[in-house]
């Protein structure tokens, strides 16, 4: 009687040990997964304003927590090893299938530019541009590129009708900045960007309770005040403000203050 009512909580133990064991392997995968995808695709601050941070936390959470439990439930060590092993096998496999699949979404909805777009920049995604109009992107521009977010604008238009039709398709959904066939280098844009950008004062007049804010993020970029200007930046959800050399218009930092 002793040894058949200890046998249910050896089982037990057994199945949590490998559950926990199947739980560390899933949290490296993932740890290893997070690295490449916040080092590659969406390097800070897009991880946050472009929304991969939550996009990825939540695929991979799902995958890292189903994997052990499907172990728990399944792990029992008198079944014979032929069967264990191929039991275990197929956790793996769909949990690795799940994964890629996660991985693959993160990827498609990565971000591959950061366009200036007349008075602003957005952050266009790889997933936003039509693909009947990659082959119309600028020569040298890389429509999508996979380390991480390139400073592109969108150019001027040709005449009144490109005008008027590029407006209706923005009023439909597809944004000015997700068209290939629109853009152009940033450097092209340099003077454009240079007199839309407006100084590090205005922004703190318009927005004095955030002077504070303002003033740390310059100090982390250790930039003044009189050398730096703005622009806003619209990401997936979310309103920043992009900061730029008062003289060159090179990207130089950002700042989570909505500045619409």
């Amino acid at each position: 009687m002793a040894t058949a009512s200890l046998a249910p909580r050896l089982g037990w133990r057994d199945r949590v040990r490998a559950a926990t064991v199947h739980l560390a392997l899933s949290a490296l995968v993932a740890a290893l997964a997070a690295v490449a995808v916040f080092w590659l695709w969406y390097p800070a601050p897009y991880g946050q304003l472009a929304g991969g941070r939550e996009l990825f936390t939540l695929l991979v959470t799902v995958d890292v927590v189903m994997g052990p439990l499907i172990t728990l439930a399944v792990f029992d060590r008198r079944k014979p090893w032929p069967s264990l092993r191929r039991d275990l096998a197929v956790v793996c496999l769909l949990q690795l299938a799940a994964l890629g699949y996660g991985l693959w979404t993160v990827a498609a909805a990565r971000p591959v530019h950061l366009v200036f777009e007349f008075d602003r920049f957005r952050v266009v995604h790889a997933v936003d541009i039509p693909d009947e109009l990659l082959a119309k992107a600028p020569p040298g521009v890389v429509p999508h590129p996979w380390s991480g977010p390139t400073p592109l604008a969108v150019r001027e238009f040709k005449d009144a009708q490109e005008n008027f039709e590029a407006t209706m398709a923005a009023v439909n959904g597809l944004s000015l900045a997700a068209r290939p066939d629109l853009w152009q280098t940033y450097e092209a844009a340099r003077p454009r960007v240079l007199a839309a950008a407006q100084p590090v004062a205005r922004l703190k007049g318009r927005f004095p309770a955030a002077a504070a804010q303002i003033d740390s993020a310059l100090a982390g970029l250790g930039r003044s005040a009189e050398g730096t200007a703005w622009l806003p930046v619209m990401g997936r959800r979310d309103a920043w403000t992009v900061l730029l050399d008062a003289q060159t218009a090179a990207v130089v930092g950002f700042v989570p203050l909505d500045s619409f």
